[in-house]
């Protein structure tokens, strides 16, 4: 019994021995490797402004006549005030990369300006040569080629010509309708008189920005920091609209009072409405600025986004702020490139969260160019 009991045990033991021997070890097995973490590419901003310039030229372009066209599918119409904010996008490509090409295209584009508008720089809407003379002053301050200059003071000289006592005073919104007065001739006026003022140091320049400042902000700014579009369009003394543009630079012109006269009151001015864009939900829904549609609508958001980059990157605003601003930006910039662009032709809609049909005014795709510029800049600086 004993024998047969270790016989059938031991059996059963050389069984469980024999078993183990061919199983895989444990102490000593190779654990699973870990996931790797997936590799998050950086947006190169740089590179996305570089196919929106391309993409101005190539669908905007028109090469005989050395304008940009109305839209994408080759419509002629010129519109003048749209050229100087075309100037001001090539400024920005030259000031990013420094290429020859873009001082090539500047000088085409001046000469088919200059050349639709009937060969001279002087216009019937002051607002429309506020902006000439901004980009030109700007292409002189990046150029140093004096002809840019001579434009912005032969425009300045004629835009005085737009004050009068109507409602108090302010920059007319054109020759032939004088009792308008308007924040579009009105606050990109006080821009380049207080740009001129840094660069000349004429007293007579700081005088006539200190003179529109204050009508304009008397006149059609809300003590919240919203700035209306004009009065009195009817001769009733009414104010009517509010767009992003007009935000925009009446921002700028806050800037560039407080860099012309280091009076803080100016760059808080510019804080306060800044603050309103970035918390009016109508002005900005969801966080992405509206949509103000085609046609001249098209370039209020790139305006905006223009001047509230420049706001960003001043120095003497505080990095709670700066920080505010740049997040506001980036992620309009990001909804534009993810949402409201086509790819590849690198075309932009009005609405910054839908992608856009098959015809783009030059006008939005101006706005979309400046904004992929302003998120360069940004980058570069390394403030994202």
């Amino acid at each position: 019994m004993f024998s047969l009991l270790f016989l059938r045990n031991g059996a059963a033991l050389l069984g469980g021995l024999l078993l183990s021997a061919c199983q895989e070890p444990t102490d000593d097995a190779v654990a699973p490797p870990k996931p790797t973490p997936p590799v998050v590419a950086v947006a190169n901003w740089a590179a996305r402004a570089d196919s929106a310039q391309a993409a101005l030229q190539q669908y905007y372009w028109a090469p005989t006549g050395q304008y940009y066209w109305q839209n994408n599918l080759g419509r002629p119409d010129f519109n003048y005030w749209w050229q100087a904010h075309g100037l001001d996008i090539l400024l920005d490509g030259y000031q990013r990369t420094n290429k020859a090409e873009f001082l090539t295209r500047i000088q085409n584009l001046q000469q088919g300006t200059k050349a639709r508008n009937g060969n001279t720089w002087l216009n019937n809407w002051y607002d429309d040569m506020a902006w000439h003379a901004v980009a030109n002053l700007r292409a002189f301050q990046l150029t140093q080629d004096p002809a840019y200059k001579a434009i912005a003071l032969l425009l300045w000289a004629d835009l005085k010509t737009g004050w009068n006592e109507l409602q108090g005073g302010g920059i007319a919104w054109k020759k032939d309708q004088l009792y308008y007065k308007t924040t579009p001739s009105t606050a990109p006026s006080i821009i380049l008189a207080a740009r001129l003022y840094q660069l000349d140091r004429n007293p007579d320049d700081l005088t006539w920005a200190r003179r529109m400042y204050d009508w304009q902000k008397n006149t059609l700014v809300e003590p919240n920091g919203m700035v209306w579009d004009g009065i009195n369009d009817e001769g009733t003394g009414n104010k009517k609209y509010h767009f992003s543009y007009s935000q925009g630079v009446f921002i700028g012109a806050g800037l560039e009072m407080y860099r012309a006269t280091r009076q803080t009151s100016y760059l808080d001015d510019a804080n306060r409405t800044a603050s309103y864009v970035l918390n009016d939900s109508q002005l900005s829904p969801g966080g992405v600025v509206g949509n103000e549609g085609g046609g001249d609508g098209g370039l209020f958001k790139g305006i905006l986004v223009r001047y509230l980059s420049l706001l960003a990157t001043e120095p003497a605003v505080s990095a709670s702020t700066r920080a505010s601003y740049v997040n506001f930006l980036r992620f309009n910039g990001e909804s534009l490139y993810r949402r409201g662009t086509s790819r590849p032709q690198y075309l932009f809609n009005t609405n910054w969260t839908s992608p856009p049909g098959a015809t783009v005014d030059g006008s939005t795709q101006m706005s979309g160019v400046m904004m992929f510029e302003v998120m360069a800049d940004l980058q570069a600086r390394k403030l994202f």
